[in-house]
């Protein structure tokens, strides 16, 4: 089993980072997969609204000049697919909605591509709006009929440098309930 994480903060290797690889820890200690794509550097441009992942129907956008294929790719060989993003004007980046509005339209206009996988959300904040951004990746797997483990809290951690988020204790105790549950989980569905 795999799960994979996309992460839409500017800041490579930041506290949204270190929030998704302590879900890690759990997951990689039931035997589960784990990859990082890290968004920061990377070209993810919005949805056209072209509708051609409708009429075409072959699992993938038209648009070729980013990275969205590749997320596509990565998302459909995954059991478990978490977003994670840090709280940018109550809501989560660009780079993450950018995602989440092109990876969902295509997962709609072929099939549901996405149905039965496990997602959650992770989301990293300084002070308010995380509840915003958790609910706006929550609406992503929610439409693509994914099931969603919840935690002891909902899934954020609070700090704004990096590093921060590291002596938050219940946000990081939320995140390795968060990886044992979508463990026990993807356990479940896959025995």
């Amino acid at each position: 089993m795999k799960v994979v994480a996309f992460n839409g903060s500017a800041r490579k290797d930041g506290n949204t980072a270190i929030l998704v690889r302590r879900v890690f820890t759990e997951l990689e200690a039931e035997g589960i997969e784990t990859e990082l794509v890290q968004l920061a550097g990377q070209t993810l441009r919005g949805c056209t609204a072209c509708g051609a992942c409708r009429d075409k129907r072959n699992q993938r956008c038209v648009i070729e000049t980013d990275i969205l294929n590749d997320c596509l790719a990565k998302m459909r060989a995954a059991d478990g697919i978490l977003l994670a993003s840090p709280t940018y004007f109550a809501d989560v980046t660009a780079e993450m909605k950018a995602l989440i509005d092109r990876a969902g339209y295509v997962a709609r206009s072929n099939g549901d591509m996405f149905r039965r996988k496990v997602g959650a959300a992770v989301v990293a904040v300084r002070r308010a709006g995380s509840i915003h951004a958790f609910d706006t990746m929550n609406h992503f797997f929610l439409i693509s009929q994914m099931i969603v483990p919840g935690s002891i809290y909902w899934n954020m951690g609070i700090g704004r440098a990096i590093g921060e988020v590291e002596r938050d204790e219940e946000g990081l105790e939320t995140m390795q309930v968060l990886g044992r549950n979508l463990a026990w989980l993807l356990h479940t569905i896959h025995s």
